[in-house]
């Protein structure tokens, strides 16, 4: 399933370093799988806002009080975005946590933040989940669960819902069954969390995807299209960093330059 390789800690994906102030990374828009459907087709939810419910302010203030030192802009804007679509599926009234989506936010963590010092990694993704009022070592902890899983499945056979299969199947299976009840709170982070199990159990016929979407239920169409649109976010934030590198690169060599022309200056006096 060559699709671009999504690995678990490999470069990923930002927009450009200059971006339209309305751009987006398309991970936005709150979605319910609708009962039974197979279909394309999309259900609008509305986030019923009560008393005790936060704001994306509320959980941009925590994020920043948990995290409180500077972040470099190409890592803050995108985790900024990722935590205000986040905000939107964490407090919709279907929404259920589930390792599946666990793995897919952990798998883009580990890509987005790329390039930082390892327990910086950590501490902003702590900081990202108690934002959202959730417990990063169970998103860890699940994450690792689901990927050992899906690494001893090794097909896709093995990752199809059944009640009475292996880890990996009980839980495609608890998921199948609130998607054919209407309960289920599609999001994009579950797509990359169903890509990345995929991807360790070594599936890589492009039918596999479409196997294991058709046996939860989930309309492959959206699937795909999510898919896409995370490669190309990946595609853009290996850009980025590529340009921040070469600029690091390019002020070092100015840098040195300039204090071996003082230098020899100092000489010649």
């Amino acid at each position: 399933m060559n699709f671009t390789k999504i690995n678990h800690r490999s470069s990923v994906p930002v927009a450009a370093l200059q971006r339209p102030r309305q751009a987006h990374y398309g991970f936005g828009r709150v979605q319910r799988v609708p009962r039974q459907s197979v279909s394309p087709g999309r259900t609008s939810l509305t986030i019923t806002a009560s008393a005790a419910t936060p704001t994306v302010a509320d959980a941009k203030a925590k994020f920043l009080q948990a995290f409180n030192r500077p972040l470099p802009s190409l890592y803050s804007t995108v985790v900024l975005e990722l935590l205000v679509q986040q905000h939107l599926y964490r407090w919709n009234a279907n929404y259920v946590y589930n390792p599946v989506m666990a793995l897919g936010i952990c798998s883009i963590f580990d890509q987005v933040l790329q390039g930082l010092p390892e327990a910086e990694q950590e501490a902003v993704f702590n900081a990202y989940i108690s934002a959202l009022e959730e417990s990063p070592e169970q998103y860890r902890k699940d994450a690792s669960m689901l990927e050992a899983a899906a690494t001893s499945a090794g097909s896709v056979d093995a990752l199809l819902p059944s009640s009475d299969g292996n880890e990996c199947q009980q839980i495609m299976a608890s998921i199948a069954e609130k998607v054919s009840s209407g309960k289920f709170l599609y999001t994009k982070f579950f797509a990359v969390g169903l890509f990345r199990m995929l991807e360790l159990a070594g599936a890589k016929d492009p039918k596999a995807l479409g196997g294991l979407v058709e046996g939860v239920g989930i309309p492959q169409e959206r699937v795909n299209a999510d898919l896409v649109t995370y490669k190309n976010i990946l595609s853009k934030l290996k850009a980025a960093k590529e340009i921040m590198k070469e600029f690091v690169e390019r002020e070092k060599r100015k840098q040195a330059e300039r204090a071996a022309e003082k230098e020899a200056q100092k000489e010649a006096a």
